[in-house]
């Protein structure tokens, strides 16, 4: 008979594990405005594999609470799936040698007119590993104020309406899904989970990113220096 897990060997902690495999080649197929298309083939040990993929500078989002335990949203359109929908601050990481936490303090003040006098890291994820290098870390943002100056937005943002609401409230909606926006999703079940467990999980602002990709224009040359040094 099996044994139970309980009574079986130890086993290590649930976690993703980083492999580094051989790239062969890697060409840029499209470049974008914001991301790139990239061409790559590696080997895991039975012959060479090719995949396409975007190649995405990553990105930060920004759960703000205030001491109501309230939530600051954003709703803006967003035109590849034709939606006004409700998501937290969040933005690329364009801004050439930008620190992510700075990068999430930026977008908290251009879209929210906001910032905040502690930071930590409340979760981090992949948005969609199969077809993306993009990672996203969400912060949750705490001793909310108003900054001195309004920024001027344009484009989507010009037309950003925006809400406080409770935390719960926001549960509930991810739970009936009302709401769809990824980071609004992991960041209001994250700060739940974490909140009940009295903060205990949060990281510190300044905590290690290993899964963030090297990012948007450095995979060619990484992968030649992988060709070169099987030469």
């Amino acid at each position: 008979m099996p044994e139970s897990p309980a009574s079986g060997p130890e086993v290590e902690p649930l976690a993703d594990e980083r492999v580094v495999v051989p790239v062969s080649a890697s060409e840029l197929l499209l470049e974008g405005r914001v991301w790139d298309i990239r061409r790559e083939t590696f080997d895991l040990g039975a012959g060479p594999i090719v995949r396409d993929f975007m190649d995405h500078p990553g990105a930060v989002a920004v759960l703000a609470l205030d001491d109501d335990d309230r939530v600051f949203l954003i709703r803006q359109y967003r035109h590849p799936v034709r939606l006004r929908g409700w998501e937290i601050p969040a933005g690329l990481l364009d801004v050439a040698g930008e620190d992510p936490l700075e990068g999430a303090k930026r977008e908290l003040a251009e879209e929210g007119d906001l910032e905040a006098s502690e930071w930590s890291v409340l979760a981090d994820f992949l948005t969609t590993p199969g077809g993306s290098n993009e990672a996203l870390r969400i912060y949750l943002a705490r001793g909310i104020r108003p900054t001195v100056e309004v920024f001027e937005r344009e484009d989507e943002e010009a037309h950003i309406e925006t809400r406080w609401v409770p935390l719960d409230e926001c549960v509930d909606a991810v739970l009936a899904r009302q709401v769809q926006n990824p980071s609004l999703v992991i960041a209001v079940l994250a700060a739940e989970a974490s909140r009940s467990r009295g903060w205990r999980s949060l990281g510190e602002a300044d905590a290690a990113w290993p899964t963030r990709s090297p990012g948007r224009g450095t995979r060619a040359a990484d992968a030649a220096v992988e060709g070169a040094a099987r030469t």
